[in-house]
């Protein structure tokens, strides 16, 4: 998984709350072979049913297209748990999400495809879409490191995460790879636990 420590970029805003993963990725743009997911991303409202895109849709301006930070109102990635909503953002090139709260199984694959969701109050949301709105360029930094969001004209905003989360993201880790490194750990709690219950490992 590619580390996540310093991302500047554009940065989106789209403030309807309730986006689900449906809306990230449907169902249909999931069939068959799928090698550009990115490509699929927020397929219902980006393209019209030939396939075109259509130009109202945020992201296929000029202004916003590529864009590697998302601003989200309350609740995103709600709805079913298709891990697959992630991947479609990620493969767009979307590595932060911004917005005061998520759906919990999305929240979590977040987590663990390299892709950080920043949780902040309604009223600093919407500070920071307001600046991206206003800005000559649309450019974000979001510093992991530092737990810093700075802003377009020079404003700034300060999150955390927890400490566990920040230090995979950091090493760019998943939880399989965070507990491949306690293997010693791991084998130590066997061994004791076959000795002390080893009707539990059919002994």
């Amino acid at each position: 998984m590619e580390k996540f420590t310093v991302l500047r970029g554009k940065a989106v805003p789209m403030m309807r709350a309730n986006i689900n993963t449906d809306d990230i990725i449907a169902a249909q743009a999931m069939m068959g072979k799928v090698e550009r997911i990115g490509d699929r991303l927020f397929t219902g409202a980006r393209y019209d049913s030939d396939g075109n895109e259509r130009p109202e849709f945020i992201l296929n301006q000029d202004r916003y297209r590529g864009s590697r930070i998302l601003v989200a109102g309350a609740n995103f990635g709600c709805g079913s748990s298709r891990e697959a909503a992630v991947w479609a953002l990620t493969g767009y090139g979307i590595r932060c999400v911004i917005a005061p709260s998520y759906g919990e199984i999305f929240h979590d694959n977040s987590y663990q495809n390299g892709l950080l969701p920043i949780i902040l109050d309604e009223a600093t949301v919407a500070r920071i879409a307001a600046a991206i709105e206003g800005a000559d360029e649309p450019v974000v930094t979001v510093d992991l490191e530092r737990g810093e969001i700075r802003l377009p004209e020079n404003g700034l905003v300060r999150f955390s995460i927890p400490e566990e989360r920040r230090a995979a993201l950091l090493a760019g880790m998943d939880e399989l790879d965070i507990l491949l490194t306690r293997g010693e750990a791991l084998n130590s709690f066997q061994i004791r636990d076959r000795s002390e219950r080893p009707w539990i490992w059919g002994a």
